[in-house]
């Protein structure tokens, strides 16, 4: 019966950050007013916003216009229910579980809106940060993420001396305390590493056509995969320096 309740529940935050990934951006109240169809600005009745299904039995369409309604929605709901469930079986708590589904859930709505609008909300990066101070033991996390914030401040300093230009955002700074307070010292520099590692081929292929990528939806996917396999990776790093 828990995973059920936790599987609505991330169906339900899913529809809710479709919702936050569209207005957020453009600075629009998240409450009002109530969902409508952005063409032909008809109020939705509430049978109209079930998470997956209302999309599916609409053929994807607006049901007053018939305008047709991005894939997103459907995708965001199904990914932040998968997040919840993994959180779910690997959490060692019902309250660890909580805590980290609204932590990756806000993280995948900030990757969401890096990736289309260029942009990290204050508005939901900090409240992240709190978040991840709640992942593991309070004072260890937050000591985490002060080395870690200390550490890209530093990095960032460097690279931009070096290369004469502004190098990575204020933004990443904070995400990186967060993958700190998250997982630590050893696993939180595997989650970077791994994020870089998975951004090099995108942004090689991206960079040809003349795209940007932001960084964040890379350390957030780092920070995940490290989080899920954290025993597996650090029995490979015990191997490598053990």
């Amino acid at each position: 019966m828990e995973i059920i309740f936790f599987t609505i529940i991330g169906l339900a935050v899913g529809s809710f950050l479709n919702v936050v990934i569209l207005r957020i951006p453009k600075n629009q109240s998240i409450s009002f007013p109530a969902s409508h169809c952005p063409k032909c600005k008809s109020k939705l009745k509430f049978y109209h916003n079930i998470p997956i299904i209302s999309w599916i039995l609409l053929g994807g369409k607006c049901a007053y216009c018939k305008e047709k309604i991005s894939l997103q929605y459907p995708l965001v709901e199904f990914t932040t229910a998968m997040i919840f469930i993994i959180t779910f079986f690997k959490s060692e708590t019902l309250l660890q579980a909580g805590i980290l589904s609204a932590l990756f859930s806000a993280l995948f709505a900030l990757s969401m809106i890096d990736l289309k609008h260029k942009a990290v909300p204050d508005v939901i990066s900090f409240p992240a940060l709190f978040i991840s101070f709640f992942a593991r033991d309070f004072l260890s996390s937050f000591s985490d993420a002060l080395l870690f914030a200390g550490g890209f401040t530093l990095l960032r300093m460097i690279v931009s001396w070096i290369i004469k230009k502004e190098a990575m955002g204020e933004a990443d700074i904070i995400i990186a305390a967060i993958i700190g307070a998250t997982l630590g010292v050893n696993l939180g520099l595997s989650a970077i590493y791994l994020g870089a590692l998975i951004a090099i081929p995108a942004f090689l292929i991206v960079g040809k056509r003349g795209f940007h990528l932001p960084f964040i939806p890379f350390l957030t996917l780092g920070l995940f995969i490290t989080w899920v396999f954290d025993k597996q990776i650090l029995a490979l790093l015990d191997k490598i320096y053990g």
